[in-house]
């Protein structure tokens, strides 16, 4: 792929999450895929092992579900308008591992969110697939923004 070609290709990477996104909107029975090229898909056992390896996470839910808790010192970048190229680079520099999450399974935020960041170039793209639910169901330490 050619320089110029990279602006084209990532617009096309996030159409089509966007479109295959409201194929499933409303659908109870909607799971997310189980992988995304170029990223590595991580279970909470291994999300536990990269987050204590100091690795940034990268909460895409919206701030009404972050403000009731989430992961300590996750980065809440909402794929609702607040996941972009820039706030991406506020946060995390190409070569560190990052790992995307949002509700779990029933959830393609996270998806979406880790096919952008290979897009963009992250080279160490963690899809935590199982995401908060997963975190929160084996008792791991979570935080609340709520006042």
């Amino acid at each position: 792929m050619y320089p110029s070609q990279k602006p084209y290709f990532t617009v096309l990477l996030f159409l089509l999450a966007f479109f295959a996104s409201l194929a499933f909107a409303g659908n109870p029975n909607y799971s997310a895929p189980l992988h995304a090229e170029g990223a590595t898909t991580v279970n909470v056992n291994e999300a536990e092992w990269l987050y204590d390896d100091g690795a940034v996470f990268i909460d895409t839910r919206n701030p009404r579900f972050f403000a009731r808790g989430h992961i300590p010192g996750s980065h809440h970048l909402d794929m609702k308008g607040g996941f972009t190229r820039e706030t991406l680079a506020a946060v995390a520099r190409k070569d560190q591992p990052i790992v995307i999450y949002s509700s779990g399974e029933s959830c393609s935020r996270a998806h979406k969110g880790t096919v952008l960041a290979v897009a963009w170039g992250y080279e160490k793209v963690y899809y935590f697939r199982g995401g908060f639910v997963d975190w929160r169901d084996v008792d791991l330490p979570l935080v609340s923004s709520k006042q």
